[in-house]
């Protein structure tokens, strides 16, 4: 999956864009009070956003 299409998917679903780290972003989902990293690379595994996806509390792509 591509890294803007999963933004896209979260940002949809009212997560927000907290900060910059080293080589990953931290997305922030303020209504389940749940954070985590999104890899700054092109593609996503499938497994992988589907793991960020239910980190956030948000529904698979």
């Amino acid at each position: 999956m591509k890294r803007r299409d999963l933004i896209r998917h979260l940002e949809s679903y009212g997560c927000e864009f907290l900060r910059e780290g080293g080589k990953h972003t931290v997305y922030v989902n303020r209504r389940e009070m749940k954070v985590t990293t999104i890899p700054r690379h092109r593609e996503v595994d499938q497994k992988l956003s589907y793991k960020i996806c239910k980190d956030l509390g948000v529904p698979k792509p």
